[in-house]
């Protein structure tokens, strides 16, 4: 099966800059694995409010995707409010 490319938007929840300290150095452990398994090709969280970030993750399939954010240890941690999953047709860039 093709890899396909997904983004993914988290909604953090308030006070997110003090809440996310316990689960911060798992949670970036975790994208990091995905990162060295070629997965995840971009993350970033919004700044001035921390309310937000997004993913760029390639799987394949949106499965895949819920299957790998389910065991995120933010969104395990009940720090992830909202998440969205679009699938992105890449025109420049990827892999």
């Amino acid at each position: 099966m093709t890899q396909r490319t997904f983004l993914i938007t988290y909604g953090y929840v308030p006070e997110m800059a003090e809440r996310r300290t316990p689960h911060r150095p798992a949670h970036l452990a975790h994208a990091q694995r995905a990162h060295e398994e070629g997965k995840l090709s971009f993350a970033a969280a919004t700044t001035d409010p921390i309310d937000g970030a997004i993913l760029v993750y390639s799987a394949e399939s949106e499965g895949d995707v819920h299957a790998w954010i389910a065991v995120d240890p933010y969104v395990k941690g009940g720090l992830v409010r909202s998440v969205t999953v679009r699938e992105l047709a890449v025109a420049i860039g990827g892999r």
